[in-house]
């Protein structure tokens, strides 16, 4: 069985011969593996052969000009989104902060610096597709659409949601903006790929660890259509679609099965109404499941019966 189609099998919900296997992870857990193989730090193939991993990423390298400044002890991306380097017991991360389109009225966010669809190399797709033919090749990432979580990195997740409450015109308009330009960023991609991609990899977080972080009236109103661009593109294109999203967010689930998505990513058995066996009975008919390590805690944390949210909610309040 070759691994692509293993993957195929099991997003099917059908029995393969193994659990498909994915990786992705920080930095610092990253090194520690590389340690681990002796490998070098640049060999991410060898580790993925290594570790089994029947999935690989295809993407079109941005190109264009560097749009926004780097500051001082701080990384400034495309979109114009900051982020600071946070160390901890395992390495670190990057994490986003400042917030340069908090307060920004419509018209600086017509004049934000943005990518251009034909700024990003789509000559390199075709031969990433035949060097992982072998494997289950994805086109995407959490952060396509994903318009809470990646606006509220410019503009702070509270402002999207009032935005989205209120309809402001600023920070709709900024989402217009970039989920159009991400629209024909990947719709190019998957041509380029010529039937070498599939599936396509989208996102959005749509909840807490106890619930939603809005109503579904809500999400039907503002994030679903956006959505459903997507997820008709990788239809016409004839490939699954995965939707990721953080949280407790399966009371979404009847509308991501309605809307065309085949995967949803990531589970987290902690958050409520999230855990497997739940999932499994809910859904398992018309969903399947990506990636489900608990990340949150200690195992002793999350035994039948332990609700650990409210656990560390104690210990933070302290």
């Amino acid at each position: 069985m070759i691994l692509k189609e293993r993957v195929r099998i099991a997003f099917a919900r059908q029995q393969p011969d193994r659990v498909p296997l994915d990786y992705l992870t920080n930095p610092g857990i990253d090194r520690l593996l590389m340690e681990h193989y002796g490998l070098v730090a640049s060999d991410g193939e060898g580790l993925r052969q290594a570790l089994g991993i029947d999935f690989r990423r295809i993407d079109a390298p941005y190109v264009g000009p560097k749009l926004h400044p780097d500051l001082p002890r701080r990384q400034v991306n495309m979109w114009g989104i900051h982020r600071r380097w946070i160390e901890h017991e395992s390495g670190g991360y990057w994490d986003h902060c400042d917030f340069p389109l908090r307060e920004a009225l419509r018209e600086k966010v017509e004049a934000w610096p943005l990518p251009s669809p034909d700024q990003f190399d789509y000559s390199a797709v075709p031969g990433q597709c035949r060097r992982y033919a072998q494997y289950c090749c994805v086109a995407g990432s959490p952060g396509l659409v994903d318009i809470i979580n990646s606006t509220g990195m410019i503009r702070t997740r509270e402002q999207v949601l009032v935005d989205l409450l209120t309809d402001e015109r600023a920070g709709l308009r900024y989402i217009e903006r970039k989920t159009s330009i991400q629209l024909e960023m990947i719709s190019r991609v998957l041509e380029a790929g010529k039937g070498g991609i599939d599936v396509l990899w989208i996102g959005e977080d749509l909840g807490t660890q106890r619930g939603p972080l809005l109503r579904l009236e809500l999400f039907r109103r503002h994030l679903r259509p956006c959505h459903q661009r997507f997820i008709d593109l990788g239809k016409q294109s004839g490939i699954l679609v995965m939707l990721h999203s953080c949280g407790s967010s399966s009371w979404a689930f009847d509308d991501f099965a309605a809307m065309g998505v085949g995967v949803v990513d990531t589970l987290q058995p902690e958050a409520r109404d999230l855990g497997p066996a739940h999932l499994k009975k809910r859904y398992g008919d018309r969903l399947a499941f990506h990636s489900c390590i608990s990340t949150v805690g200690p195992r002793w944390q999350t035994a039948p019966g332990r609700r650990p949210w409210r656990r560390r909610a104690r210990r933070w309040r302290s």
